[in-house]
């Protein structure tokens, strides 16, 4: 097949005119930031999970953080992640001047294995952040289980995992906080944004405060005909707000969600039916009782880099997800870890490769990505 002239990329946003009308209304109004369509995208959001609550922040990353900090994570505390993941949800624990764990993850998932974080439980152990890998649920009963009898905090880094469901329930529903990202490569975008799902009131609030530094007063109670300037700073925090611009393009996209996860989980079936049995590549599975988001399509393949390389080469985006955390100079230098530790995280992530996926994709995009992957595992074997 002849190779394409633009360059197809692993993730890829999708603006139609209905997202352009609703931010030139934003732009038209009063409130572009701190205003109505915050509340009104954090209401959609809450509604769709199943929480009490959601709180739009500025990115994934703050998501995390301020969870992280509502639930009690703090210097000469420590959280367990998965290091197979994005920096932000080890950062979590870093930022809030506490220290974190890595648990290795089950090879065939590639989330976080249970088993492995009960072998890492301490007495000092906050928090358990279990990262729902690709758009797959980690094993949320026996996670659940093993933080109720430790007395430990689940943040969820559902950062891959809008629409995602663990036995029927919705991924950031599970734990005391959700963590999504509205980054463009997600299933719905702000631009740049996130925000956290909560069913706890004090939580809640905590982190409706920390949001805007630590403010006791919101924006509307301060501002306006009958606003008073008066207000408190609680706590040390910094400005984690997101505006009316990027929440009102997040709650146009959402009108389309089902349609995008409908259009992801096609793109997945397809590439399935296309590598089965295929020799030098594994396609993912997925797990009993689960549905899968596709975020990412990640599959595990021989001579991986020179089949990036090639891949590249063809004008297909492929990705590596994740050069493990703990291989990263910042944690090599915090914590000295033996990658040799983390056997199953090693041999995933010298195999890993997300091909593209995303709802913009047409059935020639996935065709060409289908032939090259098999023209690749010909040309590097």
């Amino acid at each position: 097949m002849k190779k394409r002239e633009n360059y197809l990329p692993y993730g890829l946003h999708w603006i139609n005119n209905k997202d352009i009308l609703a931010v030139n209304q934003v732009l038209k109004s009063d409130w572009i930031s701190n205003g109505p369509a915050i509340a009104k995208f954090e209401k959609k959001l809450a509604d769709y999970i199943g929480t009490k609550y959601a709180v739009a922040v500025n990115s994934g990353t703050a998501a995390l953080e301020l969870s992280a900090k509502a639930c009690g994570v703090e210097k000469g505390t420590r959280i367990i992640t998965s290091p197979l993941s994005f920096v932000a949800s080890a950062n979590a624990a870093l930022l809030n001047q506490a220290d974190v764990d890595f648990a290795d993850i089950d090879k065939e998932s590639f989330n976080i294995d249970p088993g492995e974080i009960e072998k890492k439980i301490t007495e000092k152990t906050k928090a358990i952040i279990p990262v729902h890998f690709a758009g797959q649920c980690c094993q949320m009963n026996e996670i659940e289980k093993i933080a109720k009898s430790n007395n430990v905090a689940i943040i969820e880094d559902a950062a891959h995992a809008l629409g995602a469901k663990f036995q029927g329930k919705k991924a950031g529903s599970f734990g005391k906080a959700g963590c999504f990202s509205f980054h463009p490569v997600k299933h719905i975008t702000s631009g740049e944004g996130g925000a956290i799902t909560v069913n706890n009131e004090e939580i809640y609030k905590k982190i409706l405060m920390l949001r805007n530094h630590g403010i006791d007063r919101d924006a509307k109670k301060r501002f306006g005909k009958n606003g008073d300037y008066a207000y408190d700073v609680k706590e040390l925090s910094r400005n984690f707000r997101i505006s009316d611009i990027g929440c009102a393009l997040a709650l146009s996209q959402f009108s389309r969600i089902e349609t995008f996860l409908k259009r992801r989980e096609e793109i997945a079936k397809t590439y399935n039916k296309a590598f089965e049995g295929l020799d030098g590549i594994k396609t993912p599975k997925t797990m009993q009782g689960i549905k899968h988001a596709w975020h990412l399509y990640c599959v595990l393949v021989k001579n991986r880099d020179k089949l990036f390389k090639f891949l590249r080469g063809q004008n297909i985006g492929v990705n590596v997800h994740y050069i493990p955390i703990y291989r990263h100079s910042l944690y090599q230098k915090k914590y000295n870890l033996n990658p040799k530790d983390f056997p199953n995280t090693e041999y995933v992530f010298k195999r890993i490769l997300s091909l593209p996926i995303f709802p913009k994709m047409v059935e020639d995009d996935v065709n060409y990505v289908i032939a090259k992957v098999k023209e690749g595992l010909k040309e590097v074997k």
